[in-house]
């Protein structure tokens, strides 16, 4: 009788363990996309002699992703603003460490580029600073490339820094493939040196080979003001990806120049930014205006590509917010400059 008792017991312990694991753990093919955040862009940067009065605010919008669980999935279901797909479709063939350095690198040049497009809008002289190589590949197959992580940042070969695939390209040109390299990398904020054996690679255009790191790799700068005081500093914004670059660059003009652009609105948007101040389309807009929305914002700026699915959500959702389609950072500050500052 007891040894029935026992076995009952365990088998209803394997079953509450099975049932978590295929509902909780158990990965499964899809991600779920669904509405972020819309968050002040103010507190994420600062220009030391920037004109800081803000009586509105402009902000970023993000979309939410989630690799999906069963629970997740059955949830969805019932979320009008929860959208599925394929998982294969966001990450194509990088795994999910690379996809995330990708997005990484991307915010990192989103703020590069609206830094630029900020100050030549702005008439202010810069310059552009090479800092590190960061590294956001890392192919499979190969034992040599087990020392290097994506996201990790590539300072020196050899004792010599590593500011710029310039610098990599000029010292790899004078090894030889089987070579060995010591290489110093910054992981997680450590500093790790690892002994690398080159590769050989090969040119897709001139199939010329060449000794290398067998890495994919690009150079983060900084774009450095040449006036001190209205140098732009980035703070950590915990999220990935180029399209906050329109927003943040509205928030960097807004501190560089007299007065407040914001004329005390709520300003919500999204959209990529060249150093042109050109703007581009991006992915999930239904989910940001869903997340300004939420956060009361009465103005969205969207990309022009993408205001005809923009306003079939606003439509469905019923918001207040007014669409303001652009093609430019010029067209976004002339509709701020053409609004009535608000008492």
């Amino acid at each position: 009788m007891r040894k029935r008792e026992g076995l009952r017991l365990i088998s209803y312990l394997f079953m509450v363990v099975l049932l978590v694991y295929v509902t909780v753990y158990m990965p499964t093919p899809y991600i779920i996309y669904q509405p972020g955040s819309a968050d002040e862009v103010k507190p994420m940067l600062s220009v030391p002699d920037g004109d800081h009065q803000e009586k509105g605010s402009f902000m970023m919008t993000t979309v939410s992703a989630s690799y999906a669980n069963l629970v997740m999935l059955i949830a969805s279901a019932f979320n009008p603003n929860a959208e599925i797909d394929q998982k294969e479709a966001r990450l194509g063939d990088k795994s999910e460490d690379e996809y995330a350095a990708e997005q990484v690198y991307l915010m990192s040049d989103s703020q590069s580029s609206a830094m630029e497009a900020a100050y030549h809008e702005a008439h202010i002289t810069y310059s552009i600073v090479p800092q590190y190589l960061f590294i956001f590949s890392t192919p499979e197959g190969d034992e040599a490339r087990k020392n290097f992580k994506p996201g990790d940042r590539l300072s020196e070969v050899d004792g010599k820094p590593m500011t710029d695939n310039e610098s990599l390209s000029k010292l790899l040109k004078t090894k030889k493939v089987g070579d060995q390299v010591n290489v110093k990398l910054i992981r997680g904020g450590q500093t790790l040196e690892e002994r690398v054996k080159l590769i050989e690679l090969k040119d897709k255009d001139t199939n010329q080979t060449r000794p290398g790191l067998g890495v994919t790799i690009a150079t983060m700068q900084r774009v450095e003001a040449k006036d001190p005081g209205l140098q732009v500093n980035f703070e950590n914004t915990r999220v990935g990806g180029p399209s906050a670059g329109l927003m943040f660059t509205m928030e960097i003009y807004n501190q560089l120049t007299d007065g407040d652009l914001t004329k005390g609105y709520q300003v919500a948007g999204t959209g990529t930014i060249d150093k042109d101040g050109k703007v581009g389309p991006i992915g999930g807009v239904q989910h940001k205006i869903v997340a300004a929305d939420r956060k009361h914002a009465e103005i969205f700026f969207v990309p022009k590509d993408n205001y005809a699915e923009a306003k079939a959500k606003a439509d469905k959702i019923k918001t207040g917010m007014k669409l303001v389609p652009v093609n430019t950072l010029e067209d976004a500050i002339a509709y701020m400059n053409g609004l009535k500052a608000k008492s």
